[in-house]
């Protein structure tokens, strides 16, 4: 049984410290947690090929949450420094059942601040990613060990800066690999195993283009075109834990990015309603646990990071 397996009881041990760690790292630089909803009228629509789930609420519909991202927004109404650890759903392509980083369902550490721009954000990912690791090296050499995960791999990212490239940049080392990127899109998942195993420790893919995220993530001013967005890269080819932004908080500018992006202005009725009377301008970002535990425990595949697992397309419990 998966969840008996010791492999399995190793790795649900570092999560545990890994949650622990963020909670106290974020606590302690002021941030305050709240738990978002699980339901609501409308969800992150900014997820690539993967569709929503649907719930009827009283006879309207709802949607399970592929994100918290809109909730993020609003709790700044109340706070300036806010994180939540919370589930996440997406129905994704039957395809990523094989890709060894895809669940149907997830936790996502998420973590927004108001009036920070994007490199504030990337600051605070990349301490928290820091911190984490740290923590669980400090705490489970012996369950490291059980899992044959080669500590010295995680070293370097302990003491350096992390490095970063723009999506431009990030495409052309691509096509010097022989990997046909879409200068115009996300960059697809063997081009970021590509890229990361190049790399010895994280390192941040900033401005991807217009038209490959949401419609929450800031367009440049000065840079029309480029969004003020960023990933962060594992290295070792595990590919992407974190991805973060400025966020749109103009009303008239979201309409229109919605129109943009072929979403109906009309579904967001509450959360247009209080862009209309002002949301903070803020960054922020999001880090799949599973995903990070992954790269942390060093296991072949994300499932193995779940104490119940919902691998696309397989029916479990």
């Amino acid at each position: 049984m998966h969840l008996t397996d010791p492999v399995t009881r190793a790795v649900i041990r570092i999560q545990g410290t890994m949650l622990a760690t963020a909670r106290a790292h974020l606590r302690e630089a002021g941030f305050t947690e709240l738990l978002p909803p699980v339901i609501g009228p409308v969800t992150d629509p900014g997820v690539r090929g993967s569709k929503q789930v649907d719930v009827d609420y009283y006879g309207h519909r709802y949607k399970l949450m592929s994100s918290a991202i809109l909730y993020k927004q609003a709790s700044l109404l109340a706070f300036d420094k806010i994180f939540c650890i919370a589930p996440c759903v997406r129905l994704e392509p039957l395809e990523t059942s094989n890709t060894s980083r895809h669940l149907a369902e997830f936790h996502q550490i998420d973590v927004e601040i108001a009036g920070a721009d994007r490199e504030a954000a990337m600051g605070v990912g990349e301490g928290l990613v820091r911190a984490v690791v740290r923590g669980v090296l400090d705490a489970h050499s012996d369950d490291l060990k059980e899992l044959g995960r080669d500590v010295s791999a995680l070293a370097p990212l302990l003491d350096g800066a992390f490095g970063s490239m723009k999506h431009a940049e990030a495409v052309s080392a691509l096509h010097v690999l022989g990997h046909a990127q879409s200068a115009d899109a996300e960059i697809d998942w063997e081009g970021e195993a590509l890229l990361s195993r190049q790399s010895e420790q994280p390192f941040f893919v900033t401005d991807y283009p217009k038209g490959s995220r949401g419609f929450y993530d800031r367009e440049s001013r000065t840079e029309p075109g480029a969004l003020r967005n960023f990933d962060i890269l594992a290295p070792e080819g595990y590919g992407e834990l974190c991805s973060g932004s400025e966020r749109e908080h103009d009303y008239g500018r979201i309409v229109t990015r919605m129109r943009e992006t072929g979403e109906n202005p009309a579904k967001y009725e509450w959360y247009l309603r209080m862009a209309r009377q002002g949301i903070p301008a803020s960054a922020g970002f999001g880090i799949g646990l599973e995903r990070f535990t992954r790269y942390v425990a060093g296991l072949d595949s994300v499932w193995q990071a779940s104490a119940f697992p919902k691998v696309p397309g397989e029916v479990t419990p």
